[in-house]
């Protein structure tokens, strides 16, 4: 049998991470992967989405070339090419994280893993032992009773993302990031789109300004939207799908060629060996400490299958976090209220901390600022004017209480007030800190000031 300090179950961005950290650290540690290195973020998930969107984004800028002073004559989109290229980008990656197992000396261990009692891990009839095994199995497309994914006609996020023909109708269940992406990038190659959403909101855990600014620019685009409506059925036996929706004012009958099912996701627990070893789980997650120990000694869980936010960056800030605490190093426990979400569509949004909304539940009594990028000299000069940031101050202290954003790049802005909630910055301390010009991130600053009535261009 062979021994090992850590063995990872699960190579995503939680599992492939936390091995390299768990090897810098002096670990002799291997990583057990049923399928492709990187999981589904690099493969599936979050890397190959980006290049489908890139191509759909590129599109828009040939279909308006002449806003730019530009002439381009009949521009045309190639579907297969497209989905080649994001799965050529999800490929490279794929190696890349090969390139980094094999530079860190981290063993590959292909196949199935089975947890088993006495700290061991059972792969397709091999037996391995650890001093610690860390859980990062990750999650799936979830699926709802009345939407059953046949792989054909009702389809979860990996079908759409590498499709053999592209629809003509299409409709979006559910309109987190998965369904707002997805939409974006079909209406943007010219399939008729139209999102279904129980909530009264779009993207729901966003900010409700944000959440009506998407809308509106996703009306703008020709997406239809149907918010608080909820899919009861679905019909396949025809050509195409027959969905029925019931919404306030009664049931409606929508026909698509696809139904893209994008209502959250699954944790990949089954068959893993939980029972065996008598791992607590509650709702479909495992149970874990502040430092991702589970109520067996020697397992650790981290990532999707954890009660945090289900997102990459969180999966291997966990995992990190783990093995250092493993280590004994002095870490601090996660601060999960200070996470950043970001959805890539066009306009991208980015958020962190507290809603206006929130904030005033929770008693805080605050100052709001907003500048809207129809303001932003560099935000013309782009033809990026869709947009705002929004940000909420304690009026007391000067606390960074949230940060909203909506527009063009915004997903790669939103790490300032990340940073400056970790840093404890003040709304006056943001406000003195000199942004340049012209840039979009000046409307954080911006923002700020319009918040202290100190707002200079509006």
């Amino acid at each position: 049998m062979s021994k090992y300090d850590i063995i990872v179950l699960g190579s995503g961005p939680g599992g492939y991470v936390t091995a390299i950290r768990a090897s810098q650290l002096g670990f002799k540690t291997a990583v057990v992967e049923k399928e492709n290195l990187g999981g589904v973020c690099l493969n599936w998930g979050c890397i190959p989405t980006k290049a489908l969107l890139k191509s759909a984004q590129v599109f828009e800028y040939l279909k308006h070339a002449e806003d730019y002073g530009l002439k381009v004559k009949d521009a045309e989109h190639d579907f297969d090419a497209v989905v080649n290229r994001s799965r050529g980008v999800a490929d490279g990656m794929s190696k890349g994280v090969q390139f980094l197992m094999k530079k860190n000396k981290i063993d590959v261990i292909e196949g199935f893993g089975k947890l088993k009692t006495g700290k061991k891990i059972d792969v397709d009839g091999k037996e391995y032992s650890a001093d610690h095994i860390i859980i990062a199995t990750g999650a799936r497309s979830r699926e709802l009773p009345s939407l059953p994914q046949d792989g054909k006609n009702v389809i979860g996020y990996r079908e759409a993302m590498s499709l053999k023909k592209q629809p003509k109708k299409m409709i979006v269940v559910g309109s987190g990031a998965i369904g707002v992406e997805f939409a974006y990038f079909y209406n943007s190659m010219g399939t008729e789109v139209t999102i279904v959403e129980y909530m009264p909101n779009i993207v729901p855990v966003e900010d409700e300004e944000v959440s009506k600014q998407l809308e509106r620019s996703f009306k703008k685009n020709g997406i239809k939207i149907m918010t608080s409506a909820e899919v009861t059925s679905v019909d396949t036996s025809g050509k195409g799908v027959k969905a029925t929706v019931k919404t306030k004012k009664g049931e409606e009958v929508l026909e698509a060629d696809v139904v893209l099912s994008a209502v959250g996701i699954k944790t990949n627990i089954e068959g893993i060996g939980l029972e065996d070893v008598g791992i607590a789980v509650d709702r479909d997650k495992i149970l874990v400490n502040d430092y991702y120990q589970t109520n067996i000694p020697g397992y650790y869980a981290i990532g999707d299958v954890t009660p945090g936010q289900a997102l990459a960056h969180v999966a291997s800030a966990e995992g990190i976090l783990c093995v250092e605490k493993i280590a004994g190093h002095h870490v601090e426990a996660l601060d999960y209220g200070n996470i950043p979400g970001c959805t890539y569509c066009v306009p991208e949004v980015a958020s962190v901390g507290l809603t206006e909304k929130q904030a005033k539940e929770q008693g805080y009594d605050i100052k709001v600022g907003k500048f809207p990028f129809s303001a932003s000299g560099k935000a013309s000069a782009s033809g990026a004017k869709d947009g705002f940031v929004k940000v909420i101050f304690d009026a007391k202290y000067g606390e960074w209480l949230g940060c909203h954003m909506i527009g063009a790049g915004v997903t790669d802005m939103i790490a300032e007030a990340v940073l400056g909630r970790k840093l404890e910055t003040t709304g006056h301390e943001v406000l003195k800190a000199v942004h340049p010009h012209p840039t979009m991130s000046e409307a954080v600053m911006e923002a700020t000031a319009d918040a202290y009535d100190e707002v200079i261009h509006l």
